[in-house]
C-alpha cells in the first residue's frame, strides 16, 4: 500500500497498485508550480483513491494538475488521453520503496543546477 497526503492533511491518497516510472520532471510548468523539480510516479487512474477536495488546473489542452485548495500542495498530474495518474513522490509516506529511474524535460531545466546522478535524461519526455 502506498499512502500520501498534502501538507495540511486535507487531501489524502492511497493505492495498492505498484507505482511505476519514478522520475524527476524539469519542465517549466513543474518547476514553477513546485518551486524546483517535480518528482512523481504513476499508477492506473482507477487504482488511486483520493479523499478530500482536489482542485484541478488545466495546465495545457492535454493534461491537468491537481492540488489541495487549502495548503496549495501540488499532488497530481494526469494526461487526458492516458489511463494513468501521477502523484508527487514528496507527498507519500515513508518508506516508499521507490527509486528514481530518469529525468524528463531536461531541455527546460533551470540553469541554476546540474543533474549529476547518472540516471537517464530525456530532453522532452
Amino acid at each position: 500500500m502506498t499512502n500520501g497526503h498534502c501538507l495540511c492533511g486535507a487531501v489524502t491518497f492511497e493505492t495498492t497498485a505498484e507505482p511505476q516510472g519514478a522520475c524527476a520532471c524539469h519542465c517549466g510548468q513543474c518547476r514553477r508550480q513546485s518551486g524546483h523539480v517535480w518528482a512523481s510516479a504513476y499508477v492506473p487512474k482507477d487504482a488511486l483513491r483520493i479523499t478530500g477536495d482536489v482542485r484541478w488546473y488545466a495546465a495545457s489542452a492535454d493534461a491537468k494538475r491537481g492540488f489541495c485548495p487549502t495548503c496549495g500542495s501540488f499532488l497530481f498530474w494526469a494526461a487526458d488521453a492516458e489511463d494513468t495518474i501521477s502523484f508527487a513522490l514528496g507527498a507519500i509516506d515513508n518508506p516508499t520503496g521507490l527509486k528514481m529511474t530518469r529525468h524528463i524535460f531536461v531541455a527546460d531545466k533551470g540553469d541554476y543546477y546540474d543533474i549529476s546522478d547518472g540516471l537517464p535524461q530525456d530532453a522532452h519526455s
